[in-house]
């Protein structure tokens, strides 16, 4: 009897895991870009290549080398116009970007070259296909980030200011509680239905238009590494997310501006929240951004 719980017990377990595998897939963030895309939750590319042995090596020990080798080249071919399409900002894409030096599009091509062969698989007649994968975090983000993003200095409070003693005054025995304001971990853009794109460098605005967070917020160290922000498809994986820890604050986005609709526009009420604390400039200097979209 044990042993039919044990095969019981081991069979629900084998269909569990595909199911919580296909829930994260599903909860990521995907763009899909020709024949490949960009998973913006997990900050990678990804594309795959197709390769024909040539007629001649039909049935020969040299046929899967050379189908290998076809494609790979296809498959860093296709993942090259699946980078020149990675969104930077609301207004401009990589390929855009690297058109302006050489230097810069030969350095996107020498990435793509390096990129990581994930998964390939052989077909019964000879074709070989492959998946490679690149980050766009790293030697990546480096390139192609705004060049306004500075490493930013650990920030110090500011001291309060020495004023002369005043006259010691009675006090009521009854006061009112002073309010302390509440101190966030990170934040998290609800941007749904508002038809935002994602982007390396987004911003957040207020309703005046002035900028909450963005270039301008960030020490690069922590943009390089992780990026501006993380996203996903669901609030609440966003919102548990390691990246914005135990407390973050939760905000609407209103609206999106720029042609990419990578700016999100919020309240100015929770704009004021977010400078209502130094605390709050430190998480957003580390990156603890994370960003909901459809």
């Amino acid at each position: 009897m044990k042993k039919y719980a044990i095969l019981a017990i081991l069979f629900v377990g084998l269909l569990i895991l595909p199911a919580s595998v296909y829930c994260q897939q599903w909860q990521d963030l995907v763009e899909q870009i020709g024949t490949g895309d960009i998973n913006w939750t997990k900050g990678v590319v990804q594309a795959k290549g197709i390769g024909v042995p040539p007629e001649q090596y039909y049935g020969k020990p040299q046929a899967r080398p050379l189908a290998l080798r076809a494609a790979k080249l296809d498959a860093m071919r296709n993942l090259l116009e699946v980078t020149k399409g990675v969104r930077i900002n609301s207004t401009t894409i990589v390929k855009d970007f690297a058109v302006t030096s050489d230097i810069i599009m030969s350095q996107v091509e020498g990435m793509v070259k390096g990129a990581q062969v994930v998964h390939q698989e052989y077909m019964s007649d000879g074709t070989v296909e492959v998946t490679i994968q690149m980050s766009l975090m790293g030697g990546f983000a480096q390139l192609i980030l705004p060049v306004e993003i500075k490493q930013v200095e650990s920030i110090t409070p500011v001291p309060p200011v020495q004023k002369e003693p005043l006259p010691t005054v009675a006090k009521p025995e009854a006061s009112e509680p002073k309010l302390v304001p509440e101190v966030f971990t990170g934040m998290v853009i609800d941007a749904r239905g508002i038809n935002a794109r994602p982007a390396m460098a987004p911003k957040i605005l207020n309703e005046n238009g002035e900028e909450v967070y963005g270039s301008a917020y960030v020490s690069r160290e922590f943009a390089v590494q992780q990026g501006m922000s993380g996203y996903a498809k669901d609030l609440t994986a966003a919102q548990s997310n390691q990246r914005v820890t135990n407390s973050p604050l939760t905000v609407k986005g209103l609206r999106t501006e720029g042609h990419g609709r990578s700016d999100i526009i919020i309240s100015n009420a929770d704009a004021s929240k977010l400078r209502s604390a130094s605390e709050h400039l430190s998480f957003l200097k580390k990156c603890r951004v994370m960003i909901v979209v459809d």
